[in-house]
């Protein structure tokens, strides 16, 4: 099981206990722009994902982890590293804090620092990317933060409220750690 403490937070391994926290992360309309989500995910779903949640990420092909901020565990946000590409050792990053009220209280960025670390060292990638709205000025902040560089815009990539978006693509090398 991976559980990696930083300063205030863990980031763990997902448990079956998870359901209904992901359910509400899934289903949360809030959330769906940043996620490219276009239909509700049921328990059912949701379950088999968790079932299949051993499987490493060689085999997966991505990784997601819950958020805690105390040694009960329960889920607070989610960070996932997804497209994992291990012939060019890279992966894309993302992360997610549910609830408003946690959000702003460093919890991301020591969520973020831990899963670059966990990326470099442990799983010896040699880049992370994200895909952010240019609109979304808290992650954009976020993640050049940790020195990712905004290498390209998509120009109306994101349909958001009936409106097309630019999307900004970020890129952390691993020379800075």
């Amino acid at each position: 099981m991976i559980t990696l403490k930083g300063n205030t937070i863990y980031i763990r391994a997902l448990e079956p206990n998870d359901l209904e926290f992901i359910y509400a992360v899934e289903n949360d309309l809030r959330i769906w722009e940043v996620s490219n989500t276009q239909t509700p995910y049921s328990r059912f779903l949701i379950k088999q994902y968790l079932e299949n949640a051993q499987q490493d990420i060689y085999e997966a092909k991505q990784l997601r982890l819950a958020i805690c901020q105390d040694q009960d565990f329960p889920a607070i946000g989610l960070v996932d590293l997804f497209d994992f590409d291990p012939k060019n050792n890279r992966a894309g990053i993302g992360i997610v804090i549910q609830d408003n009220e946690k959000r702003n209280q460093n919890i991301g960025s020591e969520a973020l620092e831990l899963l670059i670390k966990y990326s470099f060292y442990h799983l010896n990638l040699h880049q992370l990317y994200a895909n952010i709205g240019v609109k979304n000025e808290a992650s954009n902040a976020l993640f050049t933060k940790f020195g990712f560089e905004k290498i390209g815009t998509k120009k109306d990539w994101l349909l958001v409220n009936g409106v097309y978006q630019d999307e900004a693509m970020f890129q952390l090398i691993n020379n800075k750690f």
